[in-house]
């Protein structure tokens, strides 16, 4: 094996002071809608909003003083550069961060304050990857690589040492996993401490590159994913030994479950997570039949989240649950009829956002217009009410929502 529970123990000696010791805690709300006892493990409050500060801190304490003095570079998406950044300054150690010209520009902004150099190159996380082993030849730099090292793996591996020593009970560990980091030093430091406990990664349908590397067979990409932190195209060399021997299964979870997981815990738990730190509950909420009555311990991995991309989630959340809604309403186009009809959505309590009036681009009869309603509702139910309503004042009203 790669490290042992004794490397997650040392590795947690070294972090212990340096790094947030974050809340698990029960989720009373979480744990009633998906059937299970859900604990969630906040790595989003560390200081950079990510679990990568472990792995990151605990490779930097581990460098040779000319090592440190040369500096360090990575290749990152967002939350590894953070968390190096942010530790190699407070150690006095100059850093590199390469990452992808898509990175979200809440991310580039960040690892720029916390004092790193940072290049853009290359459409995906592979491109700055190659690019960083280049500099660091070139610099001599010594690469920190966000996954696929000992130092940094017992780091991650602290995550399930806390968890369980918080909830000594729990029967089942749900992992993200990218590069396959942290699931191995979580299984690692989990498996030695608690032999019985199951430990389950968690990937995208977009980016499952673990999965079938698992399964024996050729991964097929999309070309993007919300879970950007985990948009990894190739498994660690070190880490896929580990989880092939150690973790019990993977799952592939789709677009829709991440998002709706990231509005759960916003709304729910009053807590921000990015797509990658949503897919442990995501993977719960897509087949709540396996967690049933399970004491479930989830990872939020990380809260680094574009602001504009979560107000667009939020949104689409609320079509998800019914609370806004486009209606289409066909009426004569007369004067008052219009009037007719805000006044029956007023009446059913339904807050109008938006009206588009439609003359031209239709093939209804003259005199005749569809005009679109955007309004807020309270739920599904409330919105078959309103077009109830509508149809008993004489409006042909449906549901708009593709």
């Amino acid at each position: 094996m790669t490290i042992s529970l004794q490397d997650v123990h040392a590795a947690a000696r070294a972090l212990e002071g340096s790094i947030v010791r974050t809340p698990c805690l029960h989720s009373r709300t979480l744990s009633e809608i998906t059937g299970a006892q859900i604990h969630l493990k906040f790595e989003n409050h560390q200081f950079t909003a990510s679990f990568k500060e472990r792995g990151a801190l605990n490779k930097l304490l581990s460098l040779t003083p000319g090592q440190c003095a040369r500096g360090v570079i990575a290749a990152s998406a967002g939350n590894h550069a953070q968390g190096l950044a942010y530790h190699a300054r407070r150690l006095g150690i100059p850093a590199v961060i390469v990452m992808p010209r898509y990175t979200p520009g809440v991310k580039v902004v960040h690892t720029r304050a916390h004092g790193a150099e940072v290049i853009l190159h290359g459409e995906v996380f592979d491109d700055a990857r190659v690019h960083a082993h280049q500099l660091a030849d070139t610099r001599q730099l010594t690469l920190v690589h966000p996954y696929d090292d000992e130092k940094v793996i017992a780091g991650q591996g602290t995550i399930a040492l806390e968890m369980l020593a918080e909830h000594p009970d729990l029967e089942v560990l749900v992992v993200p996993v990218g590069g396959g980091g942290m699931i191995s030093g979580m299984a690692t430091a989990a498996t030695g401490i608690a032999p019985g406990i199951e430990v389950l990664g968690v990937q995208t349908e977009r980016f499952p590159s673990m999965y079938c590397a698992l399964q024996g067979i050729s991964p097929a990409f999309g070309s993007n994913t919300i879970a950007d932190g985990i948009a990894v195209k190739h498994p660690g060399t070190l880490t896929l030994p580990v989880v092939r021997e150690l973790v019990n299964d993977l799952v592939l979870v789709d677009e829709d479950d991440i998002e709706q997981a990231i509005v759960l815990l916003l709304e729910i738990e009053k807590t921000v997570v990015e797509g990658a730190g949503a897919t442990g509950l995501a993977a719960v909420l897509s087949d709540p039949a396996r967690f049933g009555g399970r004491k479930v311990g989830l990872v939020l991995s990380g809260g680094n989240i574009d602001p504009l991309v979560l107000a667009d989630l939020i949104e689409r959340g609320m079509v998800r649950t019914g609370r806004l809604t486009r209606l289409t309403v066909q009426l004569r186009d007369l004067p008052g009829a219009l009037a007719r009809v805000t006044a029956c959505l007023a009446e059913q309590n339904a807050n109008i956002e938006e009206i588009f009036h439609q003359r031209a681009f239709t093939n209804l009869p003259v005199q005749t217009v569809e005009v679109d309603f955007v309004v807020q509702t309270r739920d599904r139910e409330h919105v078959q009410q309103v077009i109830a309503a509508l149809a008993e004042a004489g409006f042909d009203a449906r549901l708009n929502n593709d």
